[in-house]
């Protein structure tokens, strides 16, 4: 297969290093790719929010799979344009993706298929904004209904700053949803799904906070790992029958049937695991974790997906150990980032790229908020951060940030249920 991968960041670099271990991939395109995906694929630029534009590039370069990374295009409905084009394409239709697009959707969805998650309510207006914070707290939690990259969530115990935040919201014209509190350790669960095909990958945990030991605002994800020592085997099966499985049968029962990376992402309390969110793709920064243990062919997994073929596949194969991710941001971030800083000491395999690029010189510089992923893996969650951390210490850039707490909690057994 000639696969061609939409989408620019270290979940992109991700996914084109494990379909490169796949002896079925005879090429690796990506659309437009960064400074790093550059060493392992053909670049090409493309509008990733065009399907037009998608589906002449995967023309172009004769793909015989597209696999759409980001979130966006997904929801815009390029998906669609690449199967209605007669390409196979890994992501879900526009319909589909509304279980990310809207939150509002996801919510109706859940209900229909008894699926727990928190109380919520829609607020559109301002003038409805002050009454309906009442009804909420000691914790507050304000999202922006649309789509946010991760950041568009406030969670707190202070009413005058979910104020503030659902206010900005509104200002904007963005609906906002107020949501109750769900306790518990948080957990990321990606599942290969196919209609009402579903088949789960590892579960991981994302660390979301800027800054160490939960601190600061929320960010796009500034590390994770996997497995989860603290998560026993059966609640993973659990999430699968009485989350993911009844979501997908919704959506087809709703003729929007999911094809493509359906990722829950719950938290476990005392009553078990409730839905925090549902994204409609490979979620960033746990599929670089995630991946580096996978030792099925990636590339016929993604194409039985796409294809309508995901029962047939053989169960998956998994490294033993443990792999974690570390995210190093660039200064500022995540407000408005410093860029144009000099990177160095980025060449190795097991460091992804995200927001880079090369300057005319040649040299590798920084162009957005999370720069780079650093992957380490080792035969358990302790040796796995010491790898990479270590990998980390190599790397270079001005004003540069990262946690140092990366998957700790869960090494200090400080995580329970």
């Amino acid at each position: 297969m000639r696969v061609l991968v939409i989408g620019s960041g270290a979940r992109e670099h991700a996914l084109l290093l494990a379909l490169g271990r796949d002896p079925g991939v005879t090429a690796l395109i990506a659309a437009p790719g960064n400074a790093g995906i550059a060493k392992i694929a053909e670049q090409h630029p493309v509008d990733v929010a065009s399907g037009e534009a998608v589906v002449a590039l995967a023309q172009k370069v004769a793909a015989d799979l597209v696999v759409i990374g980001p979130e966006v295009p997904l929801v815009v409905g390029v998906a669609d344009a690449v199967r209605a084009a007669g390409i196979a394409c890994f992501g879900p239709s526009a319909d589909a993706a509304r279980i990310e697009g809207s939150k509002a959707f996801a919510k109706d969805v859940m209900a229909a298929a008894g699926v727990r998650t928190a109380h919520s309510e829609i607020v559109d207006s301002p003038a409805n904004l002050d009454e309906a914070l009442d009804r909420f707290g000691p914790h507050w939690v304000v999202k922006d209904d649309g789509l946010a990259a991760g950041k568009g969530v406030v969670v707190t115990t202070d009413r005058g700053a979910a104020r503030d935040h659902a206010a900005e919201l509104l200002e904007t014209g963005h609906p906002v949803l107020l949501e109750s509190y769900l306790d518990g350790p948080e957990v990321s669960l990606f599942c290969l799904v196919d209609g009402e095909t579903v088949v789960p990958l590892l579960p991981a945990q994302d660390h979301k906070r800027v800054g160490d030991g939960d601190t600061g605002p929320n960010t796009g994800g500034m590390g994770a790992y996997t497995p989860l020592p603290w998560l026993p085997e059966e609640t993973v099966t659990q999430i699968v029958d009485e989350v993911v499985v009844p979501v997908a049968a919704e959506l087809v029962k709703r003729g929007s049937g999911f094809s493509g990376l359906l990722y829950a992402g719950l938290a476990i309390g005392k009553d078990g695991p409730a839905v925090v969110e549902f994204n409609c793709r490979f979620g960033d920064p746990e599929t670089q974790a995630v991946l580096a243990l996978l030792e099925s062919p990636l590339g016929e997994l993604l194409n039985a997906t796409a294809t309508g073929t995901l029962a047939e596949v053989a169960p998956l194969r998994w490294r033993d150990g443990a792999a974690v991710t570390v995210v190093l941001a660039a200064e500022n971030y995540p407000g408005r980032p410093r860029t144009g800083d000099v990177i160095s000491g980025a060449d190795a395999k097991d460091v992804l790229h995200a927001g880079t690029g090369l300057r005319e010189d040649g040299a590798v510089v920084s162009s957005g908020g999370r720069v780079l992923s650093v992957v380490g893996v080792g035969a358990d969650l302790t040796s796995a951060r010491e790898d990479a951390y270590a990998k980390l210490a190599e790397v270079r850039l001005a004003g540069g940030h990262f946690r140092r707490d990366i998957g700790l909690a869960a090494v200090e057994g400080r995580i329970t249920i």
